[in-house]
């Protein structure tokens, strides 16, 4: 039996023993070390926040590891006594709170729209919102500028929640639309059954159903426009930047103060790292709901 079983093993090819042994502690400490390997600029950037300038210019941030007496937290100190970086976060969360809000809460309303109500032109008209996925940002602009220049909403907070709720409502209702959609429909008649309206049976039935998905969107909305530059560049007003531009312009202006970028890039980064994780939370709890329901 042992020599049949050697004979069997060494039949087997490269890639099968390579896939037999990909669950144990090899494949791990090599996931683990991959992990840290990806991680490392964060580490870095971390570390470098927390040095003198000076120590920073003289020598790399793994320095640290031999000089822990490096490690300081003025320049922390000095973001929280910088007008500019905190003003710039200030007008970040002014804009990405009500942008994510508004695409969340309208795009429920249109999902379960274009679900569960019949109207006229219903099918002809998430075709149109399903079209709009595919146009780029970039397109819109020039043509957009030129509105809000009209309208009186250039270079102001508002103009740029409008810019990002109108490119984020496409996927929001194509995303939510599908999910509510596999709602069984004996559900919603039982509920309809009961005397529960159109408004009731959204905000009853549909919405903790859609949980997960709802989760979902508000992570990749809330994401995409805290780290945006593009649209902050064009579209918000230059003297109260968000903090991506902001950052741009401690560099523009007085060239190699990381002793400021630093610590600003890594609060940037660690803001929506915290949501993330709050959302994900919520989103691992709706499915496992869901599984046991």
């Amino acid at each position: 039996m042992t020599l049949s079983g050697d004979v069997v093993k060494a039949k087997r090819s490269l890639p099968a023993r390579i896939a037999a042994g990909a669950g144990g502690g090899l494949m791990r400490v090599f996931l683990i070390v991959v992990a840290l390997f990806w991680l490392m600029p964060t580490i870095g950037l971390l570390l470098s926040s927390l040095r003198d300038s000076a120590d920073i210019a003289a020598s790399g941030w793994w320095k640290v590891f031999t000089a822990p007496a490096e490690l300081t937290v003025k320049n922390y100190s000095a973001i929280l006594d910088n007008d500019t970086v905190l003003n710039s976060l200030l007008s970040t969360a002014l804009i990405t709170v009500p942008a994510t809000v508004l695409v969340v809460v309208i795009g429920s309303l249109a999902g379960y729209a274009f679900a569960w109500m019949e109207f006229p032109g219903r099918d002809w008209l998430f075709i149109v919102v399903v079209g709009l996925l595919v146009v780029p940002v970039q397109v819109a602009l020039v043509p957009v500028a030129k509105l809000f220049g009209v309208v009186g909403i250039f270079e102001t907070t508002l103009g740029v929640v409008l810019f990002h709720v109108a490119f984020g409502l496409p996927f929001a209702i194509f995303l939510l639309r599908n999910f509510f959609a596999e709602i069984p429909r004996e559900l919603l008649e039982a509920a309809r059954l009961d005397g529960a309206g159109e408004i009731r049976l959204f905000t009853r039935v549909v919405m903790p159903l859609g949980g997960p998905a709802i989760a979902s969107l508000a992570i990749f909305q809330f994401l995409w426009v805290w780290n945006d530059m593009l649209i902050a560049l064009i579209f918000a007003d230059a003297t109260n930047p968000p903090i991506t531009v902001a950052l741009q312009q401690q560099v523009r202006q007085f060239g190699n103060n990381i002793d400021v970028l630093a610590p600003g890039a890594f609060v940037s980064m660690v803001i929506p790292l915290i949501v993330f994780f709050a959302f994900q939370k919520q989103f691992v709890s709706g499915v496992m709901a869901g599984a046991v329901k």
